[in-house]
């Protein structure tokens, strides 16, 4: 059964059109030949104009089943259904990596080959497609011709407009035949189908590390160029991508559009959010394949892997000393400028770490969040804590390496080592006598001060150090010992 139209108009074609059965429309489009594009919108279909064998102009359908995209010819729709459908016949000899055509394969082969067969008339500059060709000469005539209905935003070419819509529409039109996941641009769907193959054909040439995503790799050579080309406006830091900068653009601005619907916290950059929301649903999804650990963020588990492999990738330009993560490194770097930016707000006593300040701050709260669980006995540090539980199981883990003499906390091993090289690093500055520890130079220090920090509960009495008020308070129990000890004898005595 076959239709014929004459000189109609199209919204009179697609009106009916629209309400054909597929069949009928088969038959009709497998009579079509001289395809050429229409654009108009039915249904939220597009419709194909094309010319019958007596040369009449007529409109027909060629859209996909799955996303609902329009096609010009029946061979183009059947292309496009084996992208949904993962059929790609045409690898590339040099990469392996495979096409749907054999006319895109040809392109792609450009880039090995280094051919760039559309110049620039204006500026010399060469390109691999004639699409490209033209969205560069834009920016010599400055035109932005196709612009958005909704926010008037404009673009240099169709296609980028049509992807931008999508934005407004919500519309996701392409689909991974894998996990079904949909996506509203093609290339975001071709990125999430590496994920599944784990295909990596690009390699850094410095460090041969492989990416499955060319501007994956872009970005990863800036790492080793030092490469930021992406400058701030206001206070001129720069960035090495362009994500990094807009999320810095929101500590000038205070702007925090991203927020949790669970505890209302909010923040300025999206992936921080998807970490924080993990807190509350307790997920790990990064885990390690050596020790099967699971952590929440996966800059935390590449750091942990280096605790397996050794790798110290950041050193200090200074003194060349190297860390595993980079955070180490920029505390470290304050050891040299000696710059304090965390200050107290009760004493006003700056340091170089936040994690200082916050065990500083239980100095005054008299707070003690560490608590032995063998004798109850609580600590305001963490590592006071694990010093103290080597009293009770007796472990000695750091051993002089010249002696083999065994301690249970890192700072005494240091302060031993001294014994050995001689070396005394702690001087006064007032007579010039020198110490092995700090702790001895600072008990020395109220010589010359006269302070008496250490005071007696009972008496009152004041001493310089700590070991005299133990000393001190010996007495006291001693004297109340006999006293009890007399009262009880001479209850004894009346008693008979």
């Amino acid at each position: 059964m076959l239709f014929f139209f004459q000189t109609v108009s199209v919204p009179a074609v697609a009106e009916v059109v629209s309400r054909w059965p597929v069949r009928h429309i088969c038959e009709l489009q497998n009579y079509y030949t001289n395809t050429e594009k229409y654009a108009s919108n039915v249904n939220n279909k597009s419709i194909t104009k094309e010319r019958n064998a007596k040369g009449r102009r007529v409109e027909c359908l060629n859209w996909c089943n799955v996303c609902n995209k329009s096609l010009s010819s029946r061979r183009y729709l059947k292309l496009h259904e084996s992208l949904h459908k993962g059929e790609c016949r045409f690898s590339c000899g040099v990469c392996r990596k495979k096409f749907m055509t054999l006319d895109i394969l040809k392109v792609h082969q450009r880039i090995h080959s280094g051919e760039r067969s559309f110049p620039c008339g204006v500026c010399y500059k060469s390109f691999i497609q004639l699409p490209h060709l033209q969205s560069h000469l834009h920016t010599h005539n400055g035109g932005h011709p196709f612009s958005c209905d909704v926010c008037k935003k404009s673009f240099k070419q169709q296609f980028s407009l049509k992807s931008h819509l999508r934005s407004h529409s919500g519309e996701h039109p392409f689909s991974c035949y894998v996990c079904k996941k949909s996506f509203s641009q093609q290339a975001t769907l071709k990125k999430h189908l590496c994920t599944h193959s784990r295909e990596r054909p690009l390699s850094c040439h410095v460090c041969k590390k492989s990416f499955s995503q060319q501007a994956t790799l872009k970005k990863h050579l800036r790492t080793h160029s030092g490469e930021r080309p992406f400058s701030c406006h206001v206070c001129k830091k720069s960035f090495s991508q362009k994500y990094n900068l807009n999320s810095h653009l929101h500590t000038h601005s205070g702007e925090r559009p991203f927020s949790c619907h669970m505890c209302k916290k909010s923040f300025n950059r999206k992936s921080n959010l998807k970490s924080h929301l993990r807190t509350h649903s307790g997920e790990l999804p990064f885990s390690c394949n050596v020790c099967k650990k699971s952590f929440t963020h996966l800059c935390s588990l590449k750091s942990h892997l280096r605790t397996h492999s050794g790798e110290r990738p950041f050193s200090c330009h200074v003194c060349r000393k190297s860390f595993s993560q980079q955070v180490t490194l920029k505390k470290h770097l304050r050891t040299h400028s000696g710059e304090r930016p965390f200050s107290c707000h009760v004493c006003k006593k700056s340091f170089s770490q936040q994690a200082t300040l916050k065990e500083h701050l239980r100095t005054h709260s008299g707070e003690r969040p560490f608590s032995c669980h063998v004798c109850k006995e609580s600590f305001s540090r963490k590592s006071n804590l694990k010093s103290h539980l080597c009293t009770h199981s007796g472990e000695l883990p750091f051993s002089c390496h010249v002696c083999k003499k065994s301690f249970s906390q890192k700072f005494n091993l240091n302060s031993h080592l001294h014994t050995h090289s001689g070396e005394r690093p702690f001087s006064c500055h007032m007579c010039k006598k020198s110490f092995s520890r700090k702790s001895n130079l600072k008990s020395h220090l109220r010589t010359h001060s006269g302070e008496l920090p250490f005071s007696c509960n009972v008496c009152k009495k004041s001493f310089k150090w700590h070991t005299s008020l133990k000393k001190h308070q010996c007495n006291h129990g001693r004297s109340v010992h006999c006293h009890v000890t007399c009262v009880r004898n001479v209850s004894h005595v009346i008693a008979k």
